[in-house]
């Protein structure tokens, strides 16, 4: 590869070293079941009012995760609460990319149905 200039050098330096920070903190994270994360969506302080509604929230939500198929909730779980990517996510289940992409839209298509009932 050739480097026209510094800044492009520096650019791709700083892009490389970003993206191995990346996937390092992505390598030491561990993944959780649905139960843990109940805890965790309803964000302490406040007032007494607002923790009790977050809470209910975060029930709402788990009900309605816990209502799709055990592979797209894996999936959007891993997606929007553990970080993981599309291409992380598609190859840790051993399915194409495109398929994966599908899963995690009609498993949020889903929960939004849920959530609105």
């Amino acid at each position: 590869m050739i480097v026209n200039n510094k800044n492009t050098l520096h650019r791709l330096v700083a892009a490389r070293k970003h993206n191995t920070a990346i996937d390092r903190l992505r390598a030491r994270r561990q993944h959780r079941d649905i139960e843990e994360y109940h805890e965790g969506i309803a964000a302490p302080g406040g007032n007494p009012e607002q923790v009790a509604l977050a809470r209910s929230e975060a029930g709402r939500i788990q009900r309605c995760l816990e209502e799709l198929e055990q592979e797209r909730r894996q999936a959007i779980t891993g997606a929007y609460l553990d970080g993981l990517s599309y291409a992380e996510l598609a190859a840790r289940a051993d399915i194409p990319l495109n398929t994966m992409r599908t899963w995690l839209r009609r498993g949020l298509a889903a929960l939004r149905e849920c959530m609105t009932r």
